[in-house]
């Protein structure tokens, strides 16, 4: 336990710390909308090609991480979808639970991956978000088509807005100029390394600015409901059917860590866009990302304890 909080601590002071400066006001609330936009267009893809263009495949086994991470998140989607009416929520509070259920946050899980297994860690979480990005983004949109009447427009104009996704370009082109061996030739490499160097410490801070304190007031059973499939069962799922696969350490560790990952800030801007309930939103991402600083531990340190 002491090992696993020593190593994501120092994440969780990082997110603080950007509560803090928001409360602040500093530098100003401008600078940190540009900060966030630098960071998710620049920064985190230059990590993810640096990671994934020079990355050695053969040090972990992707296939049943890859496919216990997207059979995990289809049935979930679909389980909920199908209980959508007893769950006592209107539509747009079930949208919230959805995402909040489903989705993670980027930032935290990489830094995650690296503070707990190193170089490995990295490449296995990059992995990852190549393959629970764009699912991710299709079931959240599909939800959403199905809750409202934005109908096939709104499903295609997700669909663009996945095309041009930096995460996801960032991951692709990694892969290809992995498996095509044009890597990163002369100075790339150590440009794009050292520009992905900035992306996780300054992602943490900006989720702790992007959290909304005030949110928290008066959340009621729906938030509570998301918060128990996100830390409780979809974790538990996880860990339990990585454990029965005979996953590695590596593989497992990030499959249970993506599992209990609090939900991304971006899910505000999408329920905000497509009808969701946004301030119920606003409270699962703020909470989840609070919960999330004694939960992830507690998860990590019973993966530890199971395995040899």
């Amino acid at each position: 336990m002491l090992t696993v909080s020593n190593a994501l601590g120092p994440l969780f002071l990082l997110i603080l710390t950007g509560v803090v400066l928001k409360r602040l006001r500093f530098p100003d609330p401008q600078f940190w909308h540009g900060a966030e936009r630098f960071i998710y267009f620049l920064l985190f893809p230059a990590m993810l090609i640096s990671t994934l263009a020079t990355a050695d495949f053969g040090q972990v086994a992707f296939g049943g991480m890859i496919g216990l991470l997207a059979g995990l998140l289809i049935l979930l989607a679909a389980g909920l979808w199908l209980l959508r009416y007893r769950l006592g929520l209107d539509l747009p509070s079930f949208s919230s639970v959805f995402q909040g259920a489903l989705r993670f946050n980027t930032y935290v899980g990489l830094a995650g991956a690296a503070a707990l297994y190193g170089e490995a860690g990295i490449t296995a979480a990059a992995v990852a978000i190549a393959i629970m990005v764009p699912l991710l983004n299709v079931l959240c949109v599909l939800m959403f088509v199905g809750c409202g009447d934005s109908g096939q427009s709104g499903l295609w104009g997700a669909l663009r807005a996945l095309a041009k996704n930096p995460l996801l370009l960032g991951c692709v082109i990694g892969i290809a100029l992995n498996v095509t061996g044009i890597g990163l030739p002369g100075w790339s490499r150590d440009t794009l390394a050292l520009a992905g160097q900035a992306a996780l410490p300054l992602g943490l801070i900006t989720v702790g600015v992007a959290l909304q304190l005030k949110a928290l007031r008066g959340t009621g059973a729906a938030f509570w409901l998301a918060c128990t499939i996100k830390f409780g069962l979809l974790p538990l799922l996880a860990l339990t059917a990585g454990w029965l696969l005979g996953l590695k350490d590596v593989e497992l560790g990030v499959v249970v860590l993506f599992t209990a990952l609090p939900t991304a800030t971006s899910s505000y801007i999408l329920a905000r866009q497509m009808g969701g309930n946004a301030p119920l939103m606003a409270a699962v991402i703020t909470g989840q990302t609070l919960l999330a600083m004694a939960v992830l531990p507690l998860w990590m340190s019973l993966l530890g304890a199971l395995q040899p």
